[in-house]
């Protein structure tokens, strides 16, 4: 996943946009998919952003600091259409208070955790799961990606699945 900082052109609201791909990104943004979520604009472009560079796994994460402020406005929500995901999260109006970012670090943890004792196995996820549910094959702690309707098959057929509070990027897509 990419998560890229945005700004509406008209009012200057900035958010984030989460996406598989910068090509993803460019094909929402023609097909007019991306919008401010406090204006509903449809004029949206990346802003200018720092470097995100991932800290390693003996590092203690930086402390968490305020968001920028933004106008006193709802969210809105970012159009959708065809099914494609638009995760759009607007910069906070309010500090997030720190028992809550201690929370998300800690879901953060427990993830990368179960992560690390899993297998990825991409967009077979559904299917893997059913051979392991069904006997097929032998069971294993796996992860990967469905569609929002094949888990729900999955779920009505008895087999158990978790949705990944985090987005994450497949392996082969990692440096």
């Amino acid at each position: 996943m990419i998560v890229y900082d945005l700004e509406c052109r008209g009012e200057g609201h900035r958010f984030e946009g989460w996406f598989k791909s910068s090509d993803d990104f460019a094909r929402q943004q023609e097909r007019g998919l991306v919008a401010c979520p406090f204006c509903g604009s449809g004029d949206v472009a990346k802003a200018p952003q720092a470097a995100r560079l991932a800290r390693k796994g003996n590092q203690k994460p930086e402390p968490s600091r305020p968001a920028a402020r933004s106008p006193e406005r709802g969210p809105a929500s970012a159009p959708r259409e065809g099914g494609e995901p638009v995760a759009v999260a607007p910069v906070s109006s309010h500090e997030l208070p720190q028992q809550t970012v201690e929370m998300i670090h800690k879901l953060a943890e427990m993830q990368a955790r179960a992560l690390k004792a899993s297998r990825y196995v991409g967009e077979s996820f559904a299917e893997n799961a059913r051979q392991m549910h069904y006997g097929e094959r032998a069971v294993e702690q796996i992860h990967g990606e469905t569609t929002l309707e094949d888990a729900q098959e999955l779920m009505d057929e008895g087999i158990s699945v978790v949705p990944l509070p985090f987005p994450i990027a497949p392996p082969d897509e990692t440096n």
